[in-house]
């Protein structure tokens, strides 16, 4: 019987275009307790410590609010976790981003997407 080979999301893949010299990225510390993040997770800033977590549409704590992108996976399981992310400046897939379980509905998916825009961000 032959194999099937299910391939993950790779690093960057749902980048399109972005500024020059890496200017739409910066390094951001993912929370400890977010879990396994995998590339192309929206993310939010929480207000408080300025660490990101999955951009939930139930917080309330300021990472509701989708300001972020990771470009690689990352473990915030157990400590802080520090990832690469679009931040500013760029296009992206938006057929292959991930968002937080608690974004189910098309209105919760747009309001991310419009947030995104704010910082710059645009999904294609």
């Amino acid at each position: 019987m032959a194999q099937v080979l299910v391939e993950g999301r790779r690093p960057t893949e749902f980048v399109m275009s972005e500024a020059n010299f890496h200017r739409s990225r910066d390094n951001i510390v993912i929370a400890a307790g977010a879990g396994k993040l995998i590339p192309g997770t929206v993310v939010g800033k929480v207000t408080a410590s300025k660490k990101y977590l999955g951009s939930a549409t139930t917080a309330t704590d300021g990472s509701e609010t989708a300001s972020a992108i990771i470009l690689y996976g990352v473990d915030a399981t157990d400590a802080d976790a520090e990832v690469a992310a679009i931040t500013r400046d760029a296009e992206v897939n938006g057929n292959i981003l991930t968002y937080d379980a608690s974004v189910t509905a098309a209105a919760d998916k747009t309001t991310k997407i419009a947030s995104l825009a704010e910082a710059g961000i645009i999904v294609r």
